[in-house]
């Protein structure tokens, strides 16, 4: 299992909002865009049930600016 294994849907809206992220609007299909004021940066976040794929988790947090490592230690 990787480090970004295991999060669903809710755990990474929960994190979004601890950086400041914020819903903007929603998107094409079932995608959502949130949007953080003080950085002026927008992500893309699929609300689909189950776990969040690893390297669409990886995406979303490199269009948010979050590190891995940032991210993770916010659950723990």
């Amino acid at each position: 299992m990787g480090e970004l294994s295991g999060f669903k849907y809710r755990d990474i809206i929960q994190g979004l909002k601890f950086f400041g992220f914020s819903f903007l609007r929603q998107a094409a299909g079932s995608h959502e865009i949130w949007y953080n004021r003080l950085t002026g940066r927008y992500t893309t976040i699929p609300n689909h049930s189950g776990d969040m794929p690893q390297g669409t988790l990886r995406a979303i947090l490199k269009q948010a600016g979050i590190s891995v490592e940032d991210f993770i230690n916010i659950k723990h």
